[in-house]
């Protein structure tokens, strides 16, 4: 597919409607886009050059720093019936003369706060993931470590200038009620306004951080509450809406990544007369994913120093072949 590069133009990058269409594959896939003499496994992770990174840095006026992650016992009941937080502390003294602790940690990776990385969602269509790789290239006989989070790392881990649309605060500023726990659609004319609001600008490479409020809901909901939605087969949430207009909206701005304090970034149920954000983001873009980041923090500083851009610091788990890790991210003011 190398005959659909722009490797070499990543400052005229094509919006989602220049994007070409690939042989049997929907409008917006980006297979091939940066490819350079290999596969690429990187996505949108290229936007993040030295220059936007050291660009990223001048965000860094304050000396504030703010962790993004919720502690990794959170939620209690993990969602999609996922393996909670498993933690044992051993005294080496029982076993030894050393006078030490250890510690040993077990838990699902998307229990949490997290990153989808880019084996974590396919193309269901074709069953294939980011730039066409199959399923048999992660789990089979011949399996590699491609797409894997090691991929990250030797890119040296996810690093830019990071941004917050504080959707929670426009809503309340515009009288929008709405649930966290329900299926509210915020569509790419909510992102804009709010943006606006905030006088905040974009740049590409941004990494983009949506406030949507279900981890405050988390933090204000009673411990029944809590069980009851996550106990929930049929749970819904708050998030982005996969319509084409938005999607074109978010490939337009070029992001590096998107991530939120909601269950799955976009809203759920997923639409079903659409493809999901995850199918673009991942399978389509390799657009990494965050999902239940802690973000009330953040929004609290950013409204404090009257700014939403921030410097963004992310080193997730460096498994070779890894799906998904905590974010281990913090922002920098």
């Amino acid at each position: 597919m190398a005959q659909h590069s722009f490797h070499d133009q990543i400052n005229n990058l094509p919006c989602f409607e220049e994007l070409p269409k690939l042989p049997n594959l929907p409008k917006g896939c980006t297979w091939g886009l940066w490819d350079k003499g290999s596969r690429d496994e990187l996505g949108t992770l290229n936007l993040l050059t030295p220059d936007t990174v050291k660009n990223a840095g001048t965000e860094i006026r304050a000396g504030i720093t703010v962790s993004l992650n919720w502690s990794l016992d959170k939620p209690k009941i993990p969602v999609f019936g996922r393996k909670m937080l498993s933690h044992k502390i051993i005294d080496n003294s029982t076993f030894s003369s050393s006078a030490s602790f250890d510690d040993e940690l077990s838990f699902n990776t998307q229990s949490g706060s997290q990153w989808d990385g880019l084996r974590h969602a396919v193309y269901r269509d074709q069953n294939l993931l980011y730039n066409g790789v199959t399923k048999q290239e992660i789990m089979g006989p011949d399996s590699t470590d491609v797409l894997g989070l090691n991929k990250w790392h030797d890119k040296g881990g996810i690093v830019g200038r990071g941004v917050l649309i504080d959707y929670v605060a426009y809503a309340e500023r515009h009288g929008i009620e709405y649930s966290a726990t329900e299926c509210h659609a915020i569509s790419h004319a909510d992102l804009d306004a709010a943006a606006e609001a905030q006088g905040l600008t974009f740049k590409q490479g941004d990494i983009l951080l949506v406030r949507s409020g279900l981890t405050k809901w988390f933090n204000e909901a009673s411990d029944e509450d809590r069980d009851s939605y996550f106990t929930n087969p049929l749970k819904a949430a708050v998030g982005i809406a996969p319509t084409h207009e938005t999607v074109s909206w978010v490939w337009d701005h070029h992001f590096s990544a998107v991530a939120g304090d909601t269950l799955a970034w976009e809203h759920v149920p997923y639409s079903t007369n659409t493809l999901s954000f995850h199918t673009y983001l991942l399978a389509f873009w390799g657009t990494p994913i965050g999902e239940l980041w802690d973000l009330e923090n953040l929004a609290e500083i950013c409204y404090k120093l009257g700014r939403y851009s921030f410097f963004l610091s992310s080193v997730p788990l460096n498994v070779p072949g890894g799906v998904a890790s905590p974010p281990n991210a913090v922002a920098v003011f």
